[in-house]
């Protein structure tokens, strides 16, 4: 894996990806799916560089400067419709821990001063229930314009190490602030 810094842990078909096969990106999803797999997008396809789960990756701890992690956003039981086929879905009776595993194993891939960068839609979950599962705090964030039935919000954070001066105000402060702006 030389040269290769960068870890998308739920790459999917790489949507967000200007370049989908950045040679310094190891992308990463749960499944690997060929291109017709849905009748209404032809050639997407997901090829991840490594089939694993985010909840435990097969990488060593601080081997990433840069995380991006878009986990699923729906909670349901089964995979259904074309949203869920092509993102997953989180467990109705699992996704708070599946989410608490998830961003543990994204902040021990993660390198001392890097960059996590979190992608969530508030459709069945909220950013402050999501966001209260991690012990960290986003430094900031982007939002998206409001659809009808969601917001998609970019969160970034960083690994500052233990020692190093940080923020004085508690998780529950900082999400309460976040919540006032929305």
């Amino acid at each position: 894996m030389e040269n290769k810094f960068i870890l998308d842990a739920c790459c999917g078909p790489k949507y967000m990806w200007f370049n989908k096969q950045h040679p310094n990106v190891v992308y990463m999803d749960n499944r690997r799916e060929e291109k017709g797999y849905f009748d209404y997008r032809k050639n997407q396809e997901i090829q991840p560089d490594i089939v694993a789960d985010f909840r435990k990756m097969p990488f060593g701890d601080k081997t990433f400067k840069l995380v991006v992690w878009d986990p699923p956003h729906l909670k349901m039981k089964k995979i259904s419709g074309g949203f869920a086929k092509t993102f997953g879905v989180l467990h109705p009776e699992t996704w708070q821990d599946d989410l608490k595993r998830g961003f543990k194993e994204c902040w021990r891939v993660l390198d001392d001063y890097g960059t996590l960068i979190f992608k969530f839609s508030d459709f069945s979950i909220s950013f402050k229930q999501v966001l209260s599962l991690f012990p960290e705090t986003p430094l900031f964030g982007n939002t998206s314009s409001r659809s009808k039935n969601a917001e998609t919000k970019w969160f970034c954070f960083m690994k500052i190490p233990n020692g190093v001066k940080r923020n004085s105000s508690t998780v529950e402060e900082q999400l309460n602030e976040i919540e006032v702006k929305k």
